[in-house]
């Protein structure tokens, strides 16, 4: 093997070198960089690892994981579609040897989705960098004591934001463009590669373009302020159109070919329809159809008026958002009645003591201000929402007409997809490692390692404020299934069963995903240990179709009889009953393990917070004592 090739293949020297060696080589000596290249790098390093998006520094092996990712779908699709255009004897299986290959409209149909999956990509990562694309309070702080221009300092982020773009289009396209020329196996590959490439790049960059022109837009009129209460709605929003397309790619594919036919209004807004038309254009040639001309026109002038409007509205949201950081937020009036209220119904019924309301209060305000726990929910919020749309949904084309409607068999499996994606979002975002600002006062309070009681306390507030957020939601799809399930379907029975499914689902999918849990990371304690990405895709395959699976076998079971809707609910809480103990004996095991002189602080908790037992003992010890008198366990 010649040696460049050994070097390049192993990222490093073929041979080791002695010290001696090493020490006549000189001083190792970095390359001259001007200060524009080096602005550059630092903001395409933030892009990666950003600090309140990162702080264990992680995101940048995950975001290069995903680059890679991002790439993978177009090549298996491609080797997906081979057997497609060469058939053999086994293949398609059910039916004979066709030498023809797929019809016109099927091909257009595998040209539309590379056209789509670029369009959905961009998008999303776009929307997953949105706080990144312009300064923060750090940028303002460091780069104005700096010798450095502003108007240098504004051109290498948009050189950052340019490269950012263009790196993951050409990750998530360049497979596919590869391969599915070869694929088709047509006569003029340059054709089939050309169209594809002109295509998906324009798809791509109009979608990113279009997220980056709506993101200047909204911080130059809007401002930061007002945005900030918005912003988790929008970004949910966009999202959920995006997979939306995607996932409902299959069903909409079989009206493709009658919204081209027919000129509908449906091909001339949507926007993956526009660069297909390009594709067709650049393939077909002047044999295509008048439609694709028509589309292709649309496509080209609204990515230049798109780009345009981007490169407008940026300088404004970038000069407002940095003029907005040196003055400061200002003050306001930040007391909430409707918020008041509640927290006191809260501290009556589910927070009593003074642990759990900490406990509580810092997962909320904390979960809904930190940038990576807002873009985790924003993205688990997105992808559910579009899988249950996807689900529920079904569109036919009837007598020259589209039809969209809900299916019952859909409606059934959407109650389980709705229960496991919203509990496996807040456990995840209570999981992972995150702003540590405020965790310092428990560790004062409590120590290092908090007693049983103590931890119990803390992981049956985080239990319940995971479990209240997935009663929400899922009361909310229940209603909104009823709202659009079809009237066969639309009984007592039917709608009380769902209740009692999805209720169930958060009860005990809270239950499994705290089984293993034995610490908080917003309260000081240590993350779970960050499993693969292959893994955690599969995980969440597999608990997604076995929970969808078991809520419909189980709903269909329980609208038979009323029986069956008791033994159900005795089910589950005899369920809940068992997972609660064994949670509560892996916990007792951990803290067994820590420092005994810890377990000394128990039992004041114990009395501090329990005060039945308080009682007891007064009045078997005939002591009037006052409440000043009580034992306080370490608490906030």
């Amino acid at each position: 093997m010649p040696s460049a090739f050994q070097d390049f293949i192993t990222m490093s020297d073929a041979q080791p070198l002695s010290i001696t060696l090493l020490a006549a080589q000189g001083p190792s000596r970095e390359p001259e960089r001007s200060q524009f290249s080096q602005l550059v790098r630092h903001f395409l390093e933030r892009f990666f690892n950003h600090e309140s998006a990162s702080p264990d520094g992680d995101a940048k092996s995950r975001l290069i994981l995903l680059g890679f990712s991002t790439g993978l779908p177009g090549l298996m699709v491609a080797m997906y579609l081979w057997p497609v255009y060469h058939p053999f004897i086994a293949w398609p299986p059910g039916h004979p040897l066709d030498a023809s290959g797929p019809s016109y409209w099927l091909q257009v149909n595998h040209h539309l989705f590379f056209v789509l999956f670029s369009f959905v990509a961009m998008g999303i990562i776009t929307i997953f960098e949105w706080d990144l694309f312009f300064p923060d309070l750090l940028d303002v702080h460091v780069f104005t004591a700096l010798p450095v221009p502003d108007r240098r300092l504004f051109l290498a982020r948009v050189s950052a934001i340019s490269i950012f773009i263009v790196g993951f289009l050409f990750d998530a396209n360049i497979m596919g463009v590869l391969v599915f020329p070869i694929v088709v196996d047509k006569h003029s590959f340059a054709g089939v590669a050309t169209g594809q490439l002109l295509a998906v790049a324009g798809s791509g960059m109009f979608a990113a373009v279009f997220v980056l022109a709506l993101e200047g837009a909204l911080l130059s009129t809007m401002g930061e302020r007002l945005l900030r209460k918005v912003l988790l709605a929008i970004q949910g929003l966009l999202i959920t159109v995006f997979l939306m397309l995607l996932l409902l790619f299959p069903t909409l594919s079989g009206a493709v070919p009658f919204f081209l036919q027919s000129r509908s209004y449906y091909a001339v807004y949507c926007p993956p329809l526009w660069f297909l038309g390009v594709y067709q254009c650049l393939l077909e040639g002047q044999s295509a159809l008048p439609i694709y001309f028509q589309l292709a026109r649309i496509g080209c002038v609204a990515l230049l008026l798109t780009a345009a409007l981007a490169a407008v509205v940026y300088p404004l949201a970038y000069f407002r958002r940095v003029r907005q950081l040196v003055e400061g937020p200002g003050t306001r009036h930040t007391r909430n009645w409707i918020a008041v209220l509640l927290n006191r119904f809260l501290h009556v019924t589910l927070i009593r003591f003074p642990i759990q309301r900490a406990v509580f209060h810092l997962m909320s305000q904390t979960i809904s201000r930190v940038t990576r726990y807002r873009i985790y929910l924003v993205l688990y919020g997105g992808v559910g929402v579009s899988i249950v749309i996807a689900t529920v949904l079904r569109v036919t084309v009837v007598n020259h007409l589209v039809v969209v409607k809900s299916s019952a068999d859909g409606i059934r499996s959407a109650i389980g997809i709705v229960s496991f994606w919203t509990i496996a979002g807040l456990c995840t975002a209570i999981e992972s490692p995150g702003n540590h600002n405020a965790s310092w006062v428990f560790r004062v309070v409590h120590g290092p390692h908090p007693c049983f009681a103590v931890a119990r306390e803390m992981l049956s507030t985080a239990k319940r404020w995971a479990l209240l957020w997935g009663f929400i939601v899922t009361l909310a799809a229940c209603l909104a299934f009823y709202l659009v399930s079809p009237p066969e379907v639309r009984v007592w029975q039917f709608t009380g069963c769902q209740l009692l499914v999805g209720s169930g689902a958060c009860l005990l999918l809270t239950d499994f995903f705290f089984l293993n849990l034995t610490r908080l990371c917003l309260t000081g304690g240590g993350a779970r240990e960050q499993s693969s990405l292959a893994v955690t895709v599969l995980t969440y395959i597999l608990g997604i179709s076995i929970v969808t699976w078991l809520s419909v076998l189980c709903k269909l079971w329980t609208e038979k009889r009323i029986q069956h809707f008791i033994f159900a609910a005795i089910g589950i809480a005899a369920a809940h009953l068992l997972l609660q103990i064994r949670h509560r004996a892996l916990l007792r095991a951990y803290c067994n393990a820590l420092d005994p002189e810890d377990y000394e602080l128990e039992a004041e908790y114990m009395n501090a917070c329990n005060p039945l037992r308080l009682s007891r003992q007064a009045s078997s010890s005939r002591i009037q004592q006052s409440p000043d008198d009580n034992a306080q366990c370490p608490e906030l």
